[in-house]
Parts: C-alpha cells; sequence; structure tokens
C-alpha cells in the first residue's frame, strides 16, 4: 500500500516508518526536517509542514493511507482532520494518547489526582482531536491510544488490544513500546478492525 506518515522523524512516527518498510508497503515519510529520517527501503522522506493544511493535502493525495504522528499541541487537529479529508485518502489513523481512556466508568485518565501536571494540557487536547474525530461522517478514521507510558523498547510482537479503557499488567503497570505500537497501528492498517472507532494497545 501507498502510506503517508506525517510526523515520521519522532519518536513513534520512526518506528512505525520502519515498521511499515519492513512489511514492503511504499511510505512517504513526512517531516519538517526530512534529513532526520532513517534510510529505510521503500521509504521517501518528505519535507512537509503540518500546520500547512493544502500542502498536507497534497502530501496525503494518492496515498491509501494516511498516519498522524504529531504532538497535539503541536499541531491543528482542524487542519490535520482537514487534509486528511481533501486528499481523499482511504484511511486516516491517528497516533492517540492514553489520558482519554478510562480507569473507570466516565472517569478518564487525564482526570485522575495522579496524572502528570506536565502532560496534562497534551491529553487534553487528544481528548479534543478523539471527539472531533467521533463528529466525522465522511472520514474513515481511526484513533489508536497507547498505554499510559509509551516508552523505547523492543519489539516484542506480544501485547494486548482494548478499546475505552486503559490497559494494565498483572502488576498494574500500563505501558507499551514505541516498536509494538507500531505493529498494532500496522496491523490495522493491514487488517482493518476498528473503523472510526478508537481502541488502545498495551502489555
Amino acid at each position: 500500500m501507498k502510506i503517508a506518515v506525517a510526523g515520521a522523524s519522532g519518536r513513534a512516527g520512526s518506528e512505525i516508518t520502519k515498521e511499515l518498510s519492513r512489511r514492503g508497503h511504499s511510505v512517504t515519510a513526512i517531516a519538517r526536517n526530512p534529513e532526520k529520517i532513517a534510510a529505510l527501503p521503500n521509504v521517501t522522506p518528505t519535507k512537509g509542514d503540518v500546520l500547512d493544511q493544502a500542502g498536507l493535502t497534497k502530501l496525503f493525495a494518492g496515498h491509501d493511507v494516511a498516519v498522524s504522528s504529531v504532538h497535539f499541541l503541536a499541531s491543528d487537529p482542524y487542519k490535520l482532520i482537514g487534509a486528511a479529508k481533501a486528499s481523499g485518502v482511504g484511511r486516516y489513523l491517528v497516533v492517540g494518547g492514553a489520558g482519554s481512556l478510562e480507569v473507570a466508568p466516565g472517569v478518564k485518565l487525564v482526570t485522575t489526582p495522579g496524572f502528570p501536571a506536565q502532560y496534562k494540557a497534551e491529553a487534553e487536547a487528544g481528548s479534543v482531536f478523539l471527539d472531533l474525530l467521533r463528529q466525522e461522517k465522511g472520514l474513515n478514521w481511526t484513533f489508536i491510544s497507547p498505554s499510559a507510558l509509551f516508552i523505547e523498547g523492543e519489539r516484542t510482537g506480544k501485547f494486548r488490544l482494548g478499546t475505552d479503557q486503559l490497559l494494565a499488567d498483572a502488576n498494574g503497570k500500563s505501558w507499551i513500546t514505541f516498536a509494538d505500537y507500531a505493529i498494532a497501528l500496522a496491523d490495522e492498517i493491514e487488517r482493518p478492525a476498528h473503523l472510526k472507532r478508537r481502541f488502545t494497545v498495551g502489555y
């Protein structure tokens, strides 16, 4: 498939780009500084700005799938969603956040007392993005929330999927590596199971 990845030089974006390359997809890897994108088979580093809706629309056009892997506070959800819609791309996948996941019925992680203050604004912006997607009628979107800790680490291929509830292991730890998250996202592209829905991935 032809897949555009916005934010391809970031920690999640670079692992997603690597995973898609590994699987033989043709990847347009979009970043403000494309020289930071690793040289990989079937990957074309491309300069782009996620705040430039018209430019992003052109970059997304002609692809089967577009992936958005950018910080919510460093982007505009209206411009990203607008570009995805205007480009005519078949699917739009968003690297989400954990803050909007529920830890109890109706209780989002971001509202809990122990949530780190320095991540609160980013998490709240992610919740807004998800709410906007849920109002979309014409866009075939999927929002993929990582677990609470989204970190560097090995590619194991062993993880669980959930829907709107935060996943945690037997010790109560909620985490996923960028590499394993990338597998879950690539799996979703190849075998769609969460159209116009959010899901989460964790151990």
